[in-house]
């Protein structure tokens, strides 16, 4: 049995999660208590093993404090029933959570007369630690629209092989921020930058001339090797230790030539190791 509990902030995605999660075929329910948990396990899940095989369950900061401060007790117990469970994590920038309500108008659960916005924020990121921290994967939703979310659940999450670890590439441009949900990122921009050529610079790393300059470099291809040699060795080593998703980001200043590139070729060399494989270049959209 599998079992998906989606949490994070308020306005980082939990709701859009949850939907697509039932499109790939999950029973959802959102805001459950983490005090019926236990109960719901009990007398629901294991009870009707057929119909919640695969369940998600979103449990955020509209829980009480003292309760989500015994998240890890429940989760052992969870896992001590021999059902597969996996903690999904969703954040955003302060910036992007504040335009997001400043333009739906919606109340966050924490505010009231006595609680401005931005301080709710950041008590519910306090609340929230105790789960937050046995994130098996964290996503961060400050440049993704609400198509490319629903994608990213879909490949990362809901339609995925289980049997090997997902491997996430990310292409970015430094210049608008490091990726905060990356678990590596390596620094493109010594490279040669197609940018300095006037014909490349309107075209991206996706281009066949912006390529073909790439490939012709040496320390592009030593680069490409470094990180690949890298990966082999250690990609083993987390599946070895229960991890099921790896994001590896690749920036370059603007987030268009090199680090498109070279997400592109990673991405392809690890999909004919039969790896599963994710390709998201942020910058591009």
């Amino acid at each position: 049995m599998k079992l998906l509990i989606v949490s994070g902030l308020s306005g980082s995605g939990k709701s859009i999660a949850l939907e697509t999660l039932e499109d790939c075929g999950y029973f959802c329910i959102d805001n459950l208590p983490v005090t019926l948990l236990e109960d719901f396990i009990n007398h629901v899940m294991l009870a009707d093993k057929k119909t919640y095989k695969k369940t998600a369950i979103g449990i955020d900061a509209r829980n009480q404090s003292e309760s989500l401060l015994s998240f890890s007790d429940c989760l052992n117990l969870i896992r001590s029933k021999g059902i597969d469970c996996e903690i999904i994590f969703m954040q955003a920038e302060e910036s992007t959570l504040l335009k997001r309500y400043s333009e739906t108008r919606r109340r966050h659960p924490l505010t009231d007369f006595n609680i401005p916005l931005k301080e709710a924020l950041k008590i519910e990121r306090e609340m929230l630690t105790p789960i937050a921290r046995h994130a098996n994967v964290v996503i961060d939703t400050s440049r993704t629209h609400y198509h490319q979310l629903r994608e990213l659940i879909k490949e990362q999450i809901g339609e995925r092989n289980a049997q090997h670890i997902a491997l996430q590439f990310q292409s970015f441009g430094f210049k608008h921020g490091v990726p905060l949900d990356a678990d590596f990122v390596f620094d493109a921009r010594s490279l040669p930058n197609p940018h300095w050529i006037p014909e490349l610079r309107g075209l991206t790393g996706k281009d066949k001339p912006v390529a073909d300059f790439l490939k012709g470099e040496s320390l592009v291809a030593e680069f490409f090797q470094d990180i690949t040699d890298f990966l082999q060795r250690w990609i083993p080593r987390f599946e070895a230790e229960g991890r099921s998703y790896l994001t590896v980001a690749i920036g370059c200043t603007g987030g268009q030539h090199r680090s498109v590139y070279l997400v592109d070729s990673l991405a392809q060399h690890f999909k004919n190791c039969s790896l599963n494989v994710i390709v998201r270049h942020r910058e591009l959209h």
